[in-house]
């Protein structure tokens, strides 16, 4: 079994940033991807970024955030992060930290953390 606990996020004007933190309680064969998610009020829920759990993690993104999100991991700290540079109003969302073993098979889900981007 795999905890995952969001925290950081917030609120912040269009062209900011934030970060958003997401702490693994422990490893396992079916938690080697992590993943964030995000979904909007009325929306549907969309994969931002997904990152292989090893020293030479792969990274996905989304079209919509790349360039702007980057998601990096501390694999002594069982943490992933989500640096979100030059924010948008349309990236208001709740944000979700997830942990599986494929990228269509997301086992675990963290409780979720609100980022709003309005001026």
């Amino acid at each position: 079994q795999v905890q995952l606990t969001e925290s950081g996020g917030g609120s912040v004007q269009p062209g900011g940033s934030l970060r958003v933190s997401c702490a693994a309680s422990g490893y396992t064969r079916d938690s080697v991807w992590m993943g964030w998610f995000r979904q909007a009020p009325g929306k549907e829920r969309e994969r931002v970024a997904a990152i292989y759990r090893s020293s030479y993690g792969s990274t996905l993104y989304a079209d919509s955030v790349k360039g702007r999100f980057t998601a990096s991991q501390d694999n002594a700290k069982n943490t992933m992060y989500l640096q979100m540079n030059n924010l948008k109003s349309e990236d208001t969302a709740m944000y979700y930290c997830a942990a599986g073993q494929a990228l269509n098979q997301f086992k675990y889900w963290g409780q979720g953390i609100p980022v709003t981007v309005s001026s």
